[in-house]
């Protein structure tokens, strides 16, 4: 039993079913982009080219027929899936994560450093405590 509680947890932990989900949604995601690269835009760069349908290009080389029409509806397919998840999804989240980073406001210094020594002394010292120089006010 404490076998399948142990498993349970593992399933049950936040990263695996992240994990899942994010199969799940690319995979349905990569269905669409496919189904938009084979249906529209493969025609319409094909209806440019003149030739109406990339899945069909192919050419013979001592009677082996190479489809490379399919290799450029893949190609395409994979350039635009990654064009949108990076439009899409990273870069909103790039510019979410960077608006909720807080700057840390500036910090009024309470210390400046000796123009003889380079120690630290206090921002209001007249002298400084290491070398006993004589230290300009701050302005």
């Amino acid at each position: 039993m404490k076998l399948l509680d142990e498993f349970k947890r593992f399933l049950l932990r936040g990263n695996v079913l992240d994990l899942a989900v994010a199969v799940v949604i690319g995979a349905a995601f990569g269905a669409v982009v496919s189904a938009l690269v084979a249906d529209f835009i493969t025609p319409l760069i094909a209806a440019i080219g003149g030739n109406p349908d990339f899945s069909a290009m192919s050419f013979t080389l001592n009677g082996s027929e190479f489809k490379y029409g399919h290799f450029v509806n893949a190609v395409l397919s994979f350039v635009l899936v990654a064009a949108a998840v990076f439009f899409l999804i990273i870069k909103p989240v790039n510019a979410l994560i960077a608006r909720q980073r807080k700057q840390p406001k500036p910090v009024d210094p309470t210390t400046r450093k000796c123009p003889e020594c380079l120690s630290e002394i206090p921002i209001g010292a007249k002298r400084c405590a290491h070398c006993t120089s004589v230290v300009p006010p701050v302005e």
